[in-house]
């Protein structure tokens, strides 16, 4: 089983859009959405929900009422403020805020009445769908929670599961934007990374940070420039410099009205779509599976 990662450096380079077409014409694959801060996958390829659940992260303090005597020993020993005196001058009880709680559990262990326990919290949701193209391992992490890195191991591992039972060839992992902890966790065991960019002075810079990432994790990496005729002295540097780094250039996929046009109807760039850019991200799709062939 191989697994491909689709990466860049910072949001709106195409990533989604290149992983929407190789979807649509590799057989065989489960596809994984680990942008779980802000996924748009699901725009593309339209899943119906099969299985659903909840994704606990760190605990939480959380006060038992009938036992706290509202002594406020808790709210002296908590360095985040998350532990606060509540109500009015006559009556006054001790509270937690679970935004502000970081779950080092000292309040739960010098309180003398024992009405502190550490709770699981729910950060967000996880699902296995169904698509056209095949089955679909995506989260979505609640407004303001953090553990996205964990959220997205979590897709990882679930999609692999799913791979196996559907005894897939492929996972394709739209990965989340930037080089942080869910990027990193998108990119753990991955076959190829192909990185997205675009011929900018952000995407060049962006393009350098995402290479020197997965070079520094031994991943082989592969790069596409999108809109890559809006610039072409960038995008020969960008090329030129992923070259240098041990990429391979995968290819151009130019700037195209129509393919914008399909994207902003919620369908994916397949076959049946005539453009230039479709018929770029056939070149750059052929340029894949033989990396994959020979990984």
């Amino acid at each position: 089983m191989k697994e491909l990662v689709i990466v860049s450096g910072k949001g709106g380079t195409g990533k989604t859009t290149l992983l929407g077409y190789l979807a649509s014409v590799m057989g065989r694959t489960v596809t994984a959405d680990c942008d779980v801060d802000a996924p748009n996958l699901h725009l593309l390829l339209q899943p119906k929900v099969l299985q659903r659940q909840e994704f606990m992260g760190m605990k939480v303090a959380e006060i038992q009422g009938p036992k706290c005597t509202n002594c406020g020993k808790c709210v002296e020993v908590c360095r985040f403020g998350a532990v606060k005196v509540v109500g009015n001058p006559s009556i006054k009880k001790v509270a937690i805020d679970a935004g502000a709680c970081e779950g080092c559990a000292l309040c739960a262990r010098i309180c003398p009445s024992r009405a502190i326990r550490m709770a699981d919290k729910k950060v967000g949701e996880w699902f296995v769908s169904d698509t056209v193209f095949g089955k679909m391992v995506h989260a979505l992490l609640d407004p303001g929670e953090d553990n996205s890195g964990k959220l997205v191991a979590m897709v990882k591992q679930k999609a692999r599961m799913v791979a196996k039972e559907e005894g897939a060839e492929t996972i394709l992992v739209d990965g989340p934007p930037g080089i942080g902890c869910p990027v990193i966790s998108s990119l753990s065991g991955c076959t190829l990374a192909v990185i997205v960019t675009e011929p900018t002075e952000s995407g060049l810079s962006d393009a350098r940070r995402i290479l020197e990432l997965a070079k520094g994790f031994g991943i082989r990496t592969g790069l596409v420039t999108n809109k890559a005729d809006i610039n072409e002295g960038l995008t020969a540097q960008v090329e030129e410099y992923a070259a240098a780094e041990g990429a391979k250039v995968l290819g151009r996929i130019p700037y195209d009205e129509v393919l914008a046009k399909t994207m902003a109807q919620g369908r994916p760039a397949g076959k049946n779509v005539a453009s230039p850019a479709t018929h770029a991200m056939s070149k750059i799709h052929k340029e894949i599976v033989a990396l994959l062939a020979s990984a």
